[in-house]
């Protein structure tokens, strides 16, 4: 062979050599994208500590805890806030209390630790404990946390098994999340299209001023002068779970991003309206599966003795990416983050989790059928329901999906002709439960449905029949679950509005509007008339106290004014009144007399949701048909009177309405 020959042969050689060198060396992801030749996971075992990588990622736990202490990547040597002490990066966490104690908070940390697979292609480590009767400080559960590594993943996944033993003592469980406490150079935050922003930091925090509750602050001094005089309050990033599948920060220099993917909801509590946490100033991550958020101790996990539990809660993804045109344009990891969140989702359930507990697909069933909704008074035909949510959960009564905590739900919308698939059902027995936009109540199909491993459950043709007892005579507002039709005001003027990508479909998210009831109406309450008032200018979104100064709060009633051309005495007539959220309130109805002593209705002390605090435009839904005789009816003016009693030293006492209508005579 010639020298030229050979001379080009070995420069080709050495050029694919130092080719292959830099595919393996240098892996970090953009945007998202896979190189073609990854390294293989390497799990590295300390007498302390245990670390995972891939070439995109490294990942430190200690051991035996399995409490993340490190998360290196694109850069950041370690991504969680180094300023803390290590057991207070990244965690699981408890919020708990035995039955007659206080409540009290503790990370899930465990007294062993196991390999459970490590073959160069993923790696999945499990931290385990088993709870005993002299672990009185600790939540009365088992548990086994898992960490899943796979060599093309610039991320990781963790989930857990956790169950108690009917032996262990009446226990109640408000909340577990996942938590990471990011560093300080992250400052810009998404939890949606609209709602993205860079973000007061905790020091501005600090040195804010605390109001109406410990969460909300308002900033005096901030960093950034353009937030000074905003509020910041965690609660305006919450999410419906049906909504929150992606959230996270972003790092402009290093650009890089750290983002939850929640890729099911099957395993939270509450149904797809549930409203929870995601991010906030910290920085901190979030991933929230029991909560009493939005809803009140009626979600709280209730264990009596002699109850034995087991659930799996995950896997969520961890995603990092990176991307040099996010130090000016942090959304362009946004958007990156929301394409990988919908590959996850699309390959839910995951094949690879190990514990034999996780339900693979080829052990789950599917259930189909096609909603109508009969309402003789719009349409005397059966009509599709449309965009309806439409679910599988633990037999119960019609609508108790949305306090359900101890299964799994399974939940999809309906299309434009009624039509409903609902995939990948864990084994098990289910009632079907359904709710339509546009119509009150809840839908529940009453036989059981029991779906095994590969099942194919075809319901057929369903129909809905919402309550309704006559004719509409009059109706305020849409039945959508939500008080977000109707007025809302400006924050009081002392708050800068808090500003988002833009503002429409988060205008409830502001500090104090409930404040702006009393600024609205001082002396005298809200009077609506069905005849010329509209509930998008005249009805405020919140019927609260009214404040009166000095820390002191009054009750408050609300008037409706309607007309009747003729009233049949002998029958009822009917209220139908939805409630969006209620908050230690007591709704009282009175019809034509507002004096009288003894109300035609009440609801009695209800609610624990804190959504009008909380900025949610929604919390759990009630649903009253209230009878009115119609000898307490008028021919000519007539005027119900709500009035919501509960004036408990507080400017958060009260209900959200969803949709009010009064009906003719059965």
């Amino acid at each position: 062979m010639g020298k030229n020959k050979q001379l080009s042969l070995h420069i080709l050689e050495v050029t694919m050599v130092a080719l292959l060198f830099l595919l393996v060396a240098d892996c970090r992801p953009q945007n998202g994208r896979r190189l073609t030749i990854m390294p293989d996971v390497k799990l590295e075992i300390q007498p302390n500590d245990v670390t995972i990588s891939n070439g995109f990622v490294n990942v430190t736990l200690s051991k035996p805890d399995g409490l993340i202490t490190g998360i290196s990547y694109g850069g950041i040597n370690n991504i969680l806030d180094t300023n803390l002490v290590e057991t207070d990066r990244g965690y699981w966490i408890s919020v708990w209390n035995l039955t007659g104690h206080g409540t009290a908070r503790k990370q899930l940390s465990a007294t062993s630790f196991e390999i459970i697979s490590n073959n160069g292609n993923t790696t999945e480590i499990s931290f385990k404990r088993i709870w005993n009767s002299s672990q009185t400080d600790e939540p009365p559960l088992d548990f086994d946390r898992r960490i899943v590594m796979g060599r093309d993943t610039p991320g990781f996944y963790t989930y857990a098994m956790v169950e108690r033993s009917k032996e262990y003592p009446p226990t109640i469980i408000q909340q577990l999340n996942v938590v990471f406490k990011l560093q300080d150079m992250f400052h810009y935050m998404a939890v949606s299209d609209e709602r993205q922003r860079v973000m007061p930091t905790q020091e501005d925090r600090e040195k804010g001023k605390v109001l109406g509750f410990k969460e909300a602050v308002l900033l005096t001094n901030p960093a950034n002068p353009d937030l000074k005089g905003e509020v910041d309050d965690k609660y305006f990033y919450a999410n419906d779970n049906i909504n929150d599948k992606v959230h996270g920060w972003v790092c402009s220099n290093p650009p890089v991003g750290f983002w939850m993917i929640n890729p099911s909801n099957e395993f939270r509590t509450g149904g797809p309206f549930k409203q929870d946490l995601t991010s906030h100033v910290g920085p901190t991550v979030l991933s929230v599966f029991f909560s009493t958020h939005y809803a009140g101790e009626d979600l709280a996990i209730k264990f009596q003795h002699g109850e034995s539990w087991k659930k799996v809660v995950g896997p969520v993804f961890v995603y990092l990416n990176s991307d040099a045109s996010a130090k000016e344009n942090p959304s362009v990891l946004w958007n990156d983050a929301k394409k990988r969140m919908n590959q996850e989702v699309a390959s839910w359930p995951y094949e690879f989790p190990l514990s034999q507990d996780y339900i693979k697909s080829n052990q789950r069933g599917t259930v189909t059928g096609q909603l109508f909704v009969n309402d003789w008074f719009t349409n005397k035909r059966d009509v599709p329901a449309s965009n309806a949510y439409i679910g599988l959960a633990p037999p119960g009564d019609a609508g108790s999906w949305q306090i359900e905590n101890k299964g799994y739900q399974f939940w999809t919308k309906t299309d434009s002709n009624g039509n409903f698939i609902i995939k990948n059902v864990i084994s098990g027995t289910y009632n079907l439960y359904a709710t339509v936009p546009g119509f009150i109540g809840d839908y529940k199909y009453a036989p059981i449905v029991k779906v095994t491993p590969g099942s194919s459950i075809k319901l057929g043709s369903l129909v809905y029949k919402p309550p309704r007892n006559g004719a509409t005579l009059w109706e305020i507002g849409v039945p959508d679950r939500t008080a977000a039709e109707f007025f809302i005001p400006n924050p009081p003027p002392q708050y800068k509005v808090h500003k988002y990508q833009n503002n429409s479909e988060s205008i409830f998210k502001q500090y104090g509007l409930w404040e702006q009831y009393s600024f609205l109406y001082p002396k005298r309450d809200l009077v609506y008339n069905v005849a010329t008032s509209k509930y998008s200018r005249d009805w405020f979104f919140a019927h609260v106290t009214r404040n009166v100064g000095n820390n002191k709060y009054e009750a408050t009633t609300w008037s409706i004014l309607f007309s009747l051309g003729n009233v049949n005495k002998a029958s009822n007539y009917t209220l139908q009144l939805a409630l969006a959220a209620a908050h230690e309130s007591e709704l009282h109805v009175r019809v034509n007399d507002e004096k009288a002593r003894e109300p035609v209705f009440t609801t009695g002390l209800i609610g624990g949701s804190n959504a009008i605090a909380r900025h949610g435009i929604h919390g759990l839904y009630w649903l009253y048909s209230i009878g009115i005789q119609g000898n307490l009816l008028v021919k000519g003016p007539n005027t119900i009177f709500l009035t919501q009693t509960n004036a408990d030293l507080t400017a958060f006492n009260g209900v959200l309405y969803d949709y009010l209508r009064l009906e003719g005579p059965h």
